[in-house]
Formats: C-alpha cells, sequence, structure tokens
C-alpha cells in the first residue's frame, strides 16, 4: 500500500472508488494501461486532478507510460482497505434490508454480512440470502461473541438512534445508515458514520432537470 503524503480530504476520498470502479471495468475489457487524460476524460475529471488525487497516496504510473490498470487498481483497492475482511450485520430485513442483502454485492466490496435483525417473527429464524436472521433481542449478545466492523441499519428512522448506540456499544467501528435521519455521534468520535439519503441524490437530479437557461443554452 502506498503512504499517504499528509492528510487526504473527504473529497479525494469520495472520489477513490470511482477510479477503482471505472478501473474494474477497464480491466474486465482487457486494457492493460491508460494514460491520465484518457482516465480523466472517461470519468469526467481533468488529468491535473487525477495526478493530484493519486499523489496523495505516493504517486502512480510513469510518465510516457500512463499506469497499468490492474496494478493501479490493486494499489486503490488496498487504499480502500477492500482486502482487510471487514464484517458486517444488517439491522432491519424490511423491504431495503432485504433487497440490500439479496442484491447488493458486499463482497465485491470487500465485506462479508454475517448475520441480520429484526422483530417479526416471521423472519426472525430464517435465512435471506444464506444470511441467518435473528431476533434484534440477540444483537448485543453477537457483538460481544463476534467481530463486527459495520453496521447496516434500515430500520425505521425513529428507532435508528438506539440501533446505532447499541451497536457502538458492542464496538462496530462504522455505520453505513439508510434510515432516513441525520446520526450524530458525539461522544463516539472514533465511529464512522455514513448517511445516505436516497432523496437527496433525486432531489439534486430535480434541480439540473428543472433549472432554466439562457437563449444562448448556457446556464443563467
Amino acid at each position: 500500500m502506498k503512504k499517504e503524503n499528509g492528510k487526504v480530504s473527504i473529497a479525494v476520498i469520495r472520489r477513490l472508488p470511482r477510479y477503482y470502479r471505472h478501473l474494474s471495468e477497464l480491466r474486465q475489457q482487457g486494457a492493460v494501461r491508460i494514460s491520465s487524460n484518457a482516465l480523466g476524460k472517461a470519468m469526467g475529471l481533468t488529468a491535473s486532478q487525477i495526478r493530484q488525487d493519486l499523489f496523495c497516496f505516493g504517486g502512480f504510473g510513469q510518465q510516457g507510460y500512463g499506469y497499468n490498470v490492474e496494478k493501479l487498481r490493486d494499489e486503490i483497492g488496498d487504499i480502500l482497505g477492500i482486502n482487510r475482511g471487514h464484517t458486517a450485520v444488517v439491522l432491519g430485513v424490511g423491504n431495503l434490508g432485504h433487497a440490500l442483502i439479496q442484491n447488493f454485492k458486499f463482497g465485491n466490496n470487500g465485506f462479508r454480512v454475517e448475520a441480520a435483525f429484526d422483530i417479526d417473527d416471521d423472519v426472525i429464524g430464517t435465512t435471506v440470502g444464506n444470511i441467518p436472521v435473528y431476533s434484534i433481542d440477540e444483537l448485543d449478545d453477537y457483538l460481544v461473541r463476534h467481530r463486527v466492523d459495520v453496521g447496516v441499519i434500515t430500520v425505521p428512522r425513529n428507532v435508528a438512534p438506539l440501533m446505532a448506540e447499541r451497536l457502538v456499544n458492542g464496538g462496530v467501528k462504522g455505520l453505513w445508515n439508510f434510515a432516513n435521519v441525520e446520526l450524530k455521534l458525539p461522544e463516539a468520535e472514533h465511529v464512522v458514520v455514513e448517511n445516505v439519503h436516497f432523496a437527496d441524490s433525486l432531489l439534486t437530479l430535480s434541480y439540473m432537470i428543472s433549472k432554466p437557461e439562457n437563449d444562448d443554452g448556457e446556464e443563467e
């Protein structure tokens, strides 16, 4: 893994998964190397931006040669921690939780979902995508007996803060929160929270397709 050159901004960190995804697609297409110009054009970024981002982690590639696609993908994967064997549990096996377990490729992103928890007697004791579903009453004991890195929260928003607290008390390092409420844990600064709001993305799209344009076709 490359050494970081000082503190890395959150903007750079959020671009790393895009690099990883695009490089994975290039590798599947049989690409061996790519220049920063070509990579930037494909991703809607400048070559300078890509070089600056990668320099945050020591720099990659060779002048006049570009980047080795597979090597750069693997290096970025290491930076993102894909090969560290992260474990996760899902809280809430309703429509969203069920869909995530069944359809989201956790394994491709370095996570192994080992259990799910719910309050519904109809799903407790069953499996979803080969993942066992336990009663939420068993959560605290489970966290004592198993190492869990991330809790995926898909419960109703009114109970999400309580579930987050239980996960944090059980030693979970990160929360992936879909409960449509902003979770803040001031007393647990060591825990990373990624709040996902589907409406934010949709409303951004709404703005983009609704904003007026001037007669020249340019944004006002």
